[in-house]
Protein backbone atom coordinates (compact mmCIF):
# COMPACT_ATOMS: atom_id res chain seq x y z
CA UNK A 1 0.00 0.00 0.00
CA UNK A 2 2.90 2.47 0.62
CA UNK A 3 4.32 1.73 -2.53
CA UNK A 4 1.06 2.32 -4.29
CA UNK A 5 0.71 5.79 -2.77
CA UNK A 6 3.93 7.09 -3.84
CA UNK A 7 2.78 5.89 -7.19
CA UNK A 8 -0.42 7.53 -6.98
CA UNK A 9 1.07 10.96 -5.73
CA UNK A 10 3.88 10.72 -8.70
CA UNK A 11 1.61 9.96 -11.33
CA UNK A 12 -1.09 12.86 -10.13
CA UNK A 13 1.65 15.17 -9.28
CA UNK A 14 3.15 14.96 -12.96
CA UNK A 15 -0.66 14.42 -14.86
CA UNK A 16 -1.73 17.50 -13.71
CA UNK A 17 1.14 19.94 -13.30
CA UNK A 18 0.53 20.20 -9.65
CA UNK A 19 3.45 19.74 -6.54
CA UNK A 20 3.51 16.38 -4.45
CA UNK A 21 3.09 18.08 -1.88
CA UNK A 22 -0.60 19.09 -2.93
CA UNK A 23 -1.55 15.52 -4.05
CA UNK A 24 -0.27 14.05 -0.23
CA UNK A 25 -2.61 17.02 0.98
CA UNK A 26 -5.28 15.87 -0.36
CA UNK A 27 -4.42 11.80 0.02
CA UNK A 28 -4.43 12.48 3.73
CA UNK A 29 -7.99 14.45 3.60
CA UNK A 30 -9.69 11.72 1.65
CA UNK A 31 -7.76 8.68 3.93
CA UNK A 32 -9.04 10.91 7.35
CA UNK A 33 -12.61 11.03 5.77
CA UNK A 34 -12.62 7.16 4.94
CA UNK A 35 -12.03 6.69 8.14
CA UNK A 36 -14.71 9.28 9.49
CA UNK A 37 -16.82 6.91 7.20
CA UNK A 38 -15.83 3.75 8.31
CA UNK A 39 -16.17 4.26 12.25
CA UNK A 40 -19.96 6.12 11.32
CA UNK A 41 -19.03 9.20 13.54
CA UNK A 42 -18.87 12.07 10.66
CA UNK A 43 -18.24 15.13 13.18
CA UNK A 44 -14.90 13.46 15.00
CA UNK A 45 -11.98 15.13 14.18
CA UNK A 46 -9.41 12.53 12.40
CA UNK A 47 -6.11 13.51 11.16
CA UNK A 48 -3.77 11.29 8.77
CA UNK A 49 -0.35 12.08 8.39
CA UNK A 50 1.38 10.21 5.38
CA UNK A 51 5.29 10.03 5.18
CA UNK A 52 6.31 11.64 2.01
CA UNK A 53 9.52 9.34 1.93
CA UNK A 54 7.97 5.85 2.38
CA UNK A 55 4.23 6.44 2.00
CA UNK A 56 3.43 4.69 4.99
CA UNK A 57 0.75 6.21 6.68
CA UNK A 58 -1.43 6.65 10.48
CA UNK A 59 -4.32 7.80 11.97
CA UNK A 60 -5.11 10.06 14.78
CA UNK A 61 -8.27 11.16 16.47
CA UNK A 62 -7.94 14.77 17.98
CA UNK A 63 -9.75 16.50 20.43
CA UNK A 64 -9.46 20.34 20.76
CA UNK A 65 -8.20 21.70 24.32
CA UNK A 66 -10.82 23.98 26.07
CA UNK A 67 -11.85 25.84 29.00
CA UNK A 68 -14.99 24.41 30.70
CA UNK A 69 -16.89 27.07 29.74
CA UNK A 70 -15.98 26.69 26.20
CA UNK A 71 -16.91 22.96 26.01
CA UNK A 72 -19.92 22.28 23.47
CA UNK A 73 -18.55 19.27 21.13
CA UNK A 74 -17.85 16.31 22.98
CA UNK A 75 -16.67 14.87 19.43
CA UNK A 76 -13.87 17.24 19.04
CA UNK A 77 -13.49 18.59 22.72
CA UNK A 78 -12.23 17.84 25.86
CA UNK A 79 -11.48 20.45 28.63
CA UNK A 80 -8.46 21.45 30.43
CA UNK A 81 -9.38 19.13 33.61
CA UNK A 82 -10.27 15.96 31.44
CA UNK A 83 -6.84 15.95 30.18
CA UNK A 84 -4.90 16.82 33.53
CA UNK A 85 -7.15 13.81 35.25
CA UNK A 86 -6.24 11.45 32.11
CA UNK A 87 -2.36 12.70 31.91
CA UNK A 88 -2.07 14.12 35.20
CA UNK A 89 1.58 15.06 33.93
CA UNK A 90 0.73 16.44 30.88
CA UNK A 91 2.23 19.56 29.41
CA UNK A 92 -0.86 20.30 27.09
CA UNK A 93 -2.60 23.58 27.73
CA UNK A 94 -5.93 25.44 26.29
CA UNK A 95 -5.68 25.48 22.73
CA UNK A 96 -3.60 22.20 21.50
CA UNK A 97 -4.70 19.17 20.57
CA UNK A 98 -4.85 15.87 22.20
CA UNK A 99 -4.14 12.80 19.71
CA UNK A 100 -4.93 9.08 20.37
CA UNK A 101 -3.84 6.76 17.09
CA UNK A 102 -6.22 5.09 16.00
CA UNK A 103 -6.59 1.58 12.83
CA UNK A 104 -5.70 2.95 9.63
CA UNK A 105 -8.23 2.23 6.77
CA UNK A 106 -7.45 0.23 4.03
CA UNK A 107 -8.59 1.38 0.74
CA UNK A 108 -11.68 -0.27 -0.45
CA UNK A 109 -13.35 0.14 -3.84
CA UNK A 110 -15.79 2.93 -2.43
CA UNK A 111 -13.13 4.51 0.13
CA UNK A 112 -10.65 4.35 -3.56
CA UNK A 113 -13.35 6.14 -5.29
CA UNK A 114 -13.81 8.62 -2.40
CA UNK A 115 -10.48 9.37 -1.81
CA UNK A 116 -9.44 10.29 -5.69
CA UNK A 117 -12.47 12.48 -6.30
CA UNK A 118 -11.25 14.25 -2.79
CA UNK A 119 -7.58 14.34 -4.73
CA UNK A 120 -8.79 15.15 -8.09
CA UNK A 121 -10.71 18.45 -6.42
CA UNK A 122 -8.00 19.50 -4.33
CA UNK A 123 -6.24 18.83 -7.66
CA UNK A 124 -8.40 21.31 -9.30
CA UNK A 125 -8.52 24.09 -6.78
CA UNK A 126 -4.61 23.93 -6.72
CA UNK A 127 -4.77 24.37 -10.63
CA UNK A 128 -7.48 27.27 -10.15
CA UNK A 129 -5.25 28.57 -8.06
CA UNK A 130 -2.05 28.65 -9.49
CA UNK A 131 -4.20 29.63 -12.62
CA UNK A 132 -5.15 32.48 -10.32
CA UNK A 133 -1.75 33.31 -9.33
CA UNK A 134 -0.72 33.34 -12.93
CA UNK A 135 -2.58 35.75 -13.99
CA UNK A 136 -2.58 38.36 -11.31
CA UNK A 137 1.34 37.91 -11.73
CA UNK A 138 0.50 39.81 -15.37
CA UNK A 139 -0.92 42.39 -13.83
CA UNK A 140 -3.00 43.20 -16.75
CA UNK A 141 -5.59 45.37 -16.08
CA UNK A 142 -7.49 45.41 -19.56
CA UNK A 143 -8.21 41.93 -20.78
CA UNK A 144 -9.69 40.11 -23.95
CA UNK A 145 -11.12 36.93 -23.35
CA UNK A 146 -14.03 34.49 -25.38
CA UNK A 147 -17.79 34.33 -23.78
CA UNK A 148 -18.02 30.87 -22.93
CA UNK A 149 -21.86 31.02 -21.59
CA UNK A 150 -24.25 33.28 -20.26
CA UNK A 151 -25.57 32.89 -16.77
CA UNK A 152 -28.81 34.73 -14.68
CA UNK A 153 -25.92 36.91 -12.90
CA UNK A 154 -24.07 37.44 -15.29
CA UNK A 155 -21.29 36.64 -18.52
CA UNK A 156 -18.44 33.52 -17.74
CA UNK A 157 -15.58 34.88 -20.17
CA UNK A 158 -12.44 32.39 -20.92
CA UNK A 159 -9.06 34.27 -20.76
CA UNK A 160 -6.71 31.58 -21.56
CA UNK A 161 -7.18 28.79 -18.87
CA UNK A 162 -9.31 31.17 -16.86
CA UNK A 163 -12.84 31.29 -16.26
CA UNK A 164 -13.87 35.16 -14.99
CA UNK A 165 -17.25 36.80 -14.43
CA UNK A 166 -18.24 40.04 -15.98
CA UNK A 167 -21.52 40.46 -13.22
CA UNK A 168 -24.84 42.11 -15.24
CA UNK A 169 -23.99 44.97 -12.52
CA UNK A 170 -20.47 45.88 -14.72
CA UNK A 171 -22.21 45.42 -18.25
CA UNK A 172 -22.90 48.56 -20.34
CA UNK A 173 -27.17 48.78 -20.56
CA UNK A 174 -28.59 46.89 -23.32
CA UNK A 175 -25.38 44.77 -24.20
CA UNK A 176 -25.77 41.02 -24.98
CA UNK A 177 -23.25 38.81 -25.54
CA UNK A 178 -23.71 35.11 -27.07
CA UNK A 179 -21.13 32.66 -26.77
CA UNK A 180 -17.99 32.63 -28.61
CA UNK A 181 -17.99 36.29 -29.22
CA UNK A 182 -14.48 38.55 -27.84
CA UNK A 183 -14.91 40.97 -25.54
CA UNK A 184 -12.54 43.52 -23.79
CA UNK A 185 -12.99 44.05 -20.21
CA UNK A 186 -11.34 45.61 -16.57
CA UNK A 187 -10.28 43.72 -13.95
CA UNK A 188 -12.02 44.94 -11.38
CA UNK A 189 -11.34 42.79 -7.82
CA UNK A 190 -10.86 39.35 -6.65
CA UNK A 191 -13.54 38.08 -5.33
CA UNK A 192 -14.87 35.19 -2.94
CA UNK A 193 -17.06 33.06 -3.31
CA UNK A 194 -17.44 29.95 -1.49
CA UNK A 195 -13.81 28.21 -1.04
CA UNK A 196 -12.88 29.52 -4.10
CA UNK A 197 -11.73 32.93 -5.73
CA UNK A 198 -13.23 34.65 -8.81
CA UNK A 199 -12.22 37.24 -11.06
CA UNK A 200 -14.77 39.83 -11.46
CA UNK A 201 -14.83 41.95 -14.73
CA UNK A 202 -16.39 45.78 -15.19
CA UNK A 203 -17.21 47.57 -18.55
CA UNK A 204 -18.25 50.31 -16.94
CA UNK A 205 -15.51 51.64 -14.78
CA UNK A 206 -13.88 54.66 -15.30
CA UNK A 207 -10.73 52.91 -15.03
CA UNK A 208 -11.78 50.40 -18.47
CA UNK A 209 -12.52 54.65 -20.08
CA UNK A 210 -9.01 55.30 -19.07
CA UNK A 211 -7.01 52.12 -20.02
CA UNK A 212 -8.78 51.79 -23.88
CA UNK A 213 -7.08 54.90 -24.00
CA UNK A 214 -4.04 54.27 -23.20
CA UNK A 215 -3.78 51.62 -25.59
CA UNK A 216 -5.41 53.55 -28.49
CA UNK A 217 -2.74 56.71 -27.85
CA UNK A 218 0.94 55.80 -27.36
CA UNK A 219 1.56 59.40 -26.43
CA UNK A 220 -0.06 59.06 -22.79
CA UNK A 221 2.28 56.25 -21.92
CA UNK A 222 5.15 57.85 -23.35
CA UNK A 223 4.36 60.41 -20.90
CA UNK A 224 3.88 62.97 -23.25
CA UNK A 225 0.01 63.29 -22.51
CA UNK A 226 -1.62 62.68 -19.63
CA UNK A 227 -5.65 61.70 -18.54
CA UNK A 228 -6.47 64.23 -15.73
CA UNK A 229 -9.91 62.93 -15.00
CA UNK A 230 -12.77 60.84 -16.57
CA UNK A 231 -16.47 60.19 -16.12
CA UNK A 232 -18.95 58.16 -17.64
CA UNK A 233 -22.54 57.37 -18.38
CA UNK A 234 -22.03 53.65 -19.42
CA UNK A 235 -23.07 53.31 -22.79
CA UNK A 236 -24.29 56.85 -23.47
CA UNK A 237 -22.03 59.07 -22.91
CA UNK A 238 -18.06 60.16 -20.97
CA UNK A 239 -15.95 63.02 -20.79
CA UNK A 240 -12.05 62.84 -20.36
CA UNK A 241 -10.10 65.69 -19.09
CA UNK A 242 -6.52 65.65 -20.95
CA UNK A 243 -3.36 67.57 -20.54
CA UNK A 244 -0.45 67.81 -21.97
CA UNK A 245 2.92 67.47 -20.63
CA UNK A 246 4.91 68.33 -23.77
CA UNK A 247 3.56 72.21 -25.67
CA UNK A 248 4.38 70.60 -29.15
CA UNK A 249 1.69 68.11 -28.43
CA UNK A 250 -1.95 68.34 -28.86
CA UNK A 251 -3.34 66.75 -26.09
CA UNK A 252 -7.17 67.05 -27.78
CA UNK A 253 -6.23 66.51 -31.14
CA UNK A 254 -3.78 63.64 -30.27
CA UNK A 255 -6.66 61.64 -28.08
CA UNK A 256 -9.18 62.12 -30.90
CA UNK A 257 -7.38 61.04 -33.62
CA UNK A 258 -6.78 62.04 -37.38
CA UNK A 259 -10.85 62.41 -38.36
CA UNK A 260 -11.53 60.87 -35.09
CA UNK A 261 -10.17 57.30 -35.39
CA UNK A 262 -8.52 57.17 -31.85
CA UNK A 263 -11.90 58.84 -30.12
CA UNK A 264 -14.37 55.93 -32.26
CA UNK A 265 -11.67 53.07 -31.81
CA UNK A 266 -12.41 53.47 -28.14
CA UNK A 267 -16.42 54.35 -28.57
CA UNK A 268 -16.71 51.08 -30.39
CA UNK A 269 -15.23 49.08 -27.81
CA UNK A 270 -18.12 50.61 -25.38
CA UNK A 271 -20.99 49.65 -27.27
CA UNK A 272 -20.81 53.15 -29.22
CA UNK A 273 -20.77 55.67 -26.02
CA UNK A 274 -20.33 59.06 -27.18
CA UNK A 275 -17.13 60.51 -25.92
CA UNK A 276 -16.13 64.44 -24.97
CA UNK A 277 -12.20 64.99 -24.93
CA UNK A 278 -11.67 68.38 -23.15
CA UNK A 279 -8.81 69.90 -22.47
CA UNK A 280 -7.91 70.10 -18.80
CA UNK A 281 -6.45 73.75 -17.32
CA UNK A 282 -5.30 74.52 -13.28
CA UNK A 283 -7.47 77.33 -13.90
CA UNK A 284 -11.01 76.56 -12.00
CA UNK A 285 -13.10 78.72 -14.37
CA UNK A 286 -11.14 77.52 -18.05
CA UNK A 287 -11.75 74.16 -16.67
CA UNK A 288 -15.46 74.17 -16.13
CA UNK A 289 -15.90 76.05 -19.63
CA UNK A 290 -13.86 73.23 -21.12
CA UNK A 291 -16.01 70.29 -19.39
CA UNK A 292 -19.11 71.48 -20.21
CA UNK A 293 -18.37 71.47 -24.46
CA UNK A 294 -19.81 71.74 -26.89
CA UNK A 295 -21.66 74.14 -25.35
CA UNK A 296 -20.38 77.75 -25.07
CA UNK A 297 -20.37 79.41 -22.06
CA UNK A 298 -20.90 83.30 -21.89
CA UNK A 299 -19.59 83.58 -18.04
CA UNK A 300 -19.18 82.29 -15.10
CA UNK A 301 -19.56 83.47 -11.01
CA UNK A 302 -17.72 80.92 -8.92
CA UNK A 303 -18.64 80.51 -5.32
CA UNK A 304 -15.69 78.90 -3.05
CA UNK A 305 -17.31 78.88 -0.12
CA UNK A 306 -20.23 76.95 -1.18
CA UNK A 307 -18.07 75.16 -3.85
CA UNK A 308 -20.64 76.00 -6.23
CA UNK A 309 -20.62 77.94 -9.90
CA UNK A 310 -23.38 79.29 -11.64
CA UNK A 311 -22.91 79.03 -15.57
CA UNK A 312 -24.44 81.46 -17.68
CA UNK A 313 -25.06 80.90 -21.51
CA UNK A 314 -26.75 82.01 -24.18
CA UNK A 315 -30.66 81.09 -24.78
CA UNK A 316 -29.93 79.00 -27.54
CA UNK A 317 -27.24 77.21 -25.70
CA UNK A 318 -28.93 76.12 -22.90
CA UNK A 319 -30.13 72.54 -23.61
CA UNK A 320 -27.11 71.58 -25.09
CA UNK A 321 -24.96 73.29 -21.77
CA UNK A 322 -27.73 71.12 -19.77
CA UNK A 323 -28.19 67.59 -21.98
CA UNK A 324 -30.21 65.22 -22.54
CA UNK A 325 -31.72 64.54 -19.08
CA UNK A 326 -29.18 66.71 -17.53
CA UNK A 327 -26.24 64.44 -18.80
CA UNK A 328 -23.84 66.81 -19.74
CA UNK A 329 -24.10 69.22 -16.66
CA UNK A 330 -23.89 66.33 -14.46
CA UNK A 331 -20.91 64.85 -16.26
CA UNK A 332 -19.10 68.25 -16.06
CA UNK A 333 -19.74 68.64 -12.37
CA UNK A 334 -18.46 65.01 -11.48
CA UNK A 335 -15.53 65.87 -14.02
CA UNK A 336 -14.61 69.37 -12.09
CA UNK A 337 -15.57 68.28 -8.71
CA UNK A 338 -17.88 71.69 -8.88
CA UNK A 339 -21.51 72.07 -8.25
CA UNK A 340 -22.98 73.47 -11.66
CA UNK A 341 -25.73 76.09 -11.69
CA UNK A 342 -26.91 76.71 -15.78
CA UNK A 343 -29.04 79.37 -16.35
CA UNK A 344 -29.31 82.35 -19.28
CA UNK A 345 -28.26 85.35 -19.45
CA UNK A 346 -31.87 86.47 -18.63
CA UNK A 347 -32.28 84.77 -15.75
CA UNK A 348 -29.11 86.17 -14.44
CA UNK A 349 -29.53 89.25 -14.77
CA UNK A 350 -33.33 89.03 -13.19
CA UNK A 351 -31.85 86.74 -10.69
CA UNK A 352 -28.97 89.86 -9.82
CA UNK A 353 -31.66 92.46 -9.78
CA UNK A 354 -33.80 90.42 -7.21
CA UNK A 355 -30.69 90.17 -5.05
CA UNK A 356 -30.05 93.54 -5.59
CA UNK A 357 -33.51 94.75 -4.83
CA UNK A 358 -33.10 92.97 -1.55
CA UNK A 359 -30.24 94.12 -0.64
CA UNK A 360 -31.10 98.05 -1.44
CA UNK A 361 -34.61 96.88 1.10
CA UNK A 362 -32.08 95.89 3.46
CA UNK A 363 -30.09 99.39 3.32
CA UNK A 364 -32.75 101.19 3.63
CA UNK A 365 -34.65 99.36 6.12
CA UNK A 366 -32.00 99.05 9.02
CA UNK A 367 -29.51 102.05 7.68
CA UNK A 368 -31.99 104.79 7.79
CA UNK A 369 -30.73 105.84 4.40
CA UNK A 370 -32.44 107.07 0.78
CA UNK A 371 -32.85 104.75 -2.31
CA UNK A 372 -29.73 106.73 -3.72
CA UNK A 373 -27.28 105.61 -0.96
CA UNK A 374 -28.57 102.39 -0.63
CA UNK A 375 -27.83 102.03 -4.51
CA UNK A 376 -24.39 103.09 -4.21
CA UNK A 377 -23.87 100.58 -1.63
CA UNK A 378 -25.23 97.93 -3.90
CA UNK A 379 -23.02 98.98 -6.79
CA UNK A 380 -20.08 99.16 -4.72
CA UNK A 381 -20.30 95.58 -4.01
CA UNK A 382 -21.47 95.81 -0.14
CA UNK A 383 -23.42 92.34 0.15
CA UNK A 384 -24.80 92.74 3.93
CA UNK A 385 -24.50 94.82 6.81
CA UNK A 386 -21.67 93.06 8.29
CA UNK A 387 -19.03 94.74 5.54
CA UNK A 388 -20.87 98.09 5.89
CA UNK A 389 -20.14 97.70 9.42
CA UNK A 390 -16.49 96.44 9.60
CA UNK A 391 -14.75 97.05 6.00
CA UNK A 392 -11.98 99.57 6.46
CA UNK A 393 -12.57 103.06 6.57
CA UNK A 394 -10.46 104.37 3.74
CA UNK A 395 -12.39 102.03 1.72
CA UNK A 396 -15.58 103.79 2.52
CA UNK A 397 -13.67 107.11 1.92
CA UNK A 398 -12.82 105.94 -1.31
CA UNK A 399 -16.65 106.10 -2.41
CA UNK A 400 -17.54 109.16 -4.02
CA UNK A 401 -19.87 111.25 -2.31
CA UNK A 402 -18.81 109.52 1.20
CA UNK A 403 -17.43 112.09 3.84
CA UNK A 404 -16.14 110.89 7.09
CA UNK A 405 -19.33 112.13 8.67
CA UNK A 406 -21.87 109.83 6.25
CA UNK A 407 -19.08 106.87 6.56
CA UNK A 408 -19.01 106.77 10.58
CA UNK A 409 -23.03 107.11 10.79
CA UNK A 410 -23.48 104.40 8.22
CA UNK A 411 -20.81 101.98 10.24
CA UNK A 412 -22.24 103.03 13.56
CA UNK A 413 -26.35 102.15 12.53
CA UNK A 414 -24.86 98.98 10.49
CA UNK A 415 -22.85 97.65 14.12
CA UNK A 416 -26.59 98.52 16.00
CA UNK A 417 -28.34 97.02 13.34
CA UNK A 418 -26.22 93.75 13.98
CA UNK A 419 -26.63 93.68 17.18
CA UNK A 420 -30.83 94.45 17.06
CA UNK A 421 -30.96 91.80 14.36
CA UNK A 422 -29.20 89.37 17.02
CA UNK A 423 -30.99 89.81 19.87
CA UNK A 424 -34.40 89.48 17.95
CA UNK A 425 -33.23 86.07 16.52
CA UNK A 426 -32.28 84.95 20.14
CA UNK A 427 -35.38 85.70 21.17
CA UNK A 428 -36.72 83.56 18.51
CA UNK A 429 -34.93 80.68 19.23
CA UNK A 430 -36.22 81.32 22.63
CA UNK A 431 -39.71 80.60 21.08
CA UNK A 432 -39.10 77.44 19.74
CA UNK A 433 -40.64 74.29 21.68
CA UNK A 434 -38.20 71.77 23.46
CA UNK A 435 -39.04 68.91 21.32
CA UNK A 436 -37.93 70.42 18.14
CA UNK A 437 -34.76 71.51 20.12
CA UNK A 438 -34.03 67.90 20.90
CA UNK A 439 -34.25 67.25 17.18
CA UNK A 440 -31.74 70.09 16.10
CA UNK A 441 -29.39 68.83 19.04
CA UNK A 442 -26.32 70.94 19.14
CA UNK A 443 -26.56 73.29 16.15
CA UNK A 444 -27.43 76.46 17.25
CA UNK A 445 -27.34 77.77 13.50
CA UNK A 446 -29.81 75.25 11.89
CA UNK A 447 -32.15 75.76 15.06
CA UNK A 448 -31.42 79.80 14.52
CA UNK A 449 -32.68 79.58 10.48
CA UNK A 450 -35.53 77.30 11.49
CA UNK A 451 -36.65 79.63 13.78
CA UNK A 452 -36.41 82.97 11.30
CA UNK A 453 -37.84 80.90 8.57
CA UNK A 454 -41.24 80.14 11.21
CA UNK A 455 -40.65 76.80 12.14
CA UNK A 456 -41.02 76.30 16.02
CA UNK A 457 -42.04 73.20 16.68
CA UNK A 458 -41.75 69.67 15.65
CA UNK A 459 -44.87 69.11 14.00
CA UNK A 460 -43.60 72.53 11.33
CA UNK A 461 -40.44 70.64 10.98
CA UNK A 462 -42.28 67.36 9.73
CA UNK A 463 -44.18 69.34 7.11
CA UNK A 464 -41.11 70.34 5.79
CA UNK A 465 -39.45 68.01 2.64
CA UNK A 466 -36.03 67.49 2.81
CA UNK A 467 -35.29 70.37 0.23
CA UNK A 468 -36.90 72.64 1.59
CA UNK A 469 -35.10 72.28 4.95
CA UNK A 470 -31.78 72.23 2.95
CA UNK A 471 -32.87 75.17 1.69
CA UNK A 472 -33.66 77.32 4.48
CA UNK A 473 -30.74 76.17 6.56
CA UNK A 474 -28.28 74.82 3.81
CA UNK A 475 -27.26 71.64 5.79
CA UNK A 476 -25.73 68.38 3.55
CA UNK A 477 -29.10 65.92 2.74
CA UNK A 478 -27.95 63.32 5.06
CA UNK A 479 -28.37 65.80 8.04
CA UNK A 480 -31.74 66.83 6.46
CA UNK A 481 -32.98 63.30 6.15
CA UNK A 482 -32.01 62.86 9.42
CA UNK A 483 -34.16 65.79 11.01
CA UNK A 484 -37.42 65.43 9.22
CA UNK A 485 -37.80 61.85 10.08
CA UNK A 486 -36.85 62.08 13.04
CA UNK A 487 -39.79 64.80 13.47
CA UNK A 488 -42.41 62.52 11.75
CA UNK A 489 -41.14 59.49 14.02
CA UNK A 490 -44.37 59.99 16.39
CA UNK A 491 -46.78 59.88 12.94
CA UNK A 492 -45.68 56.24 12.63
CA UNK A 493 -45.96 55.66 16.02
CA UNK A 494 -49.51 56.59 16.30
CA UNK A 495 -49.95 54.55 13.05
CA UNK A 496 -49.10 51.57 14.71
CA UNK A 497 -50.91 52.05 18.02
CA UNK A 498 -54.18 52.47 15.85
CA UNK A 499 -53.42 49.52 14.02
CA UNK A 500 -52.84 47.82 17.33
Amino acid sequence: MSREILLLVEALASEKNVDAGVVFDALEFALASAARKKAEREHMDVYVSIDRSSGEYHSFRRWLIVADEDYTYPDIQKTIEEIQEEIPDTKLQIGDYYEEPMENVEFGRVAAQTAKQIILQRIRDAEREQILNEFLQRKEHVIMGTVKRTERHGTIVEIGRLEALLPRDQMIPRENFRSGDRIRAQFLRIEQQGHRQQVILSRISREFLVNLFEMEVPEIEDGLLEIKEAVRDPGLRAKIAVKSNDSRVDAQGTCIGMKGSRVNAVSNELAGEKIDVVLWSPETAQFIINALSPAEVSRILIDEEAHSVDVIVEETQLAQAIGRGGQNVRLAAELTGWQLNIMTIAEAQERNEAEDRTLRELFQTHLGVDEDVANTLVKEGFSGLEEVAYVPLQEMLEIEGFDEGIVNALRERARNAILTLAIASEEQVEQVSDDLKEIIGDDPEMLRDLAQAGISNREDLAELSVDELIEITGVDEKTAKKAVLAARAHWFAEEEGGKA
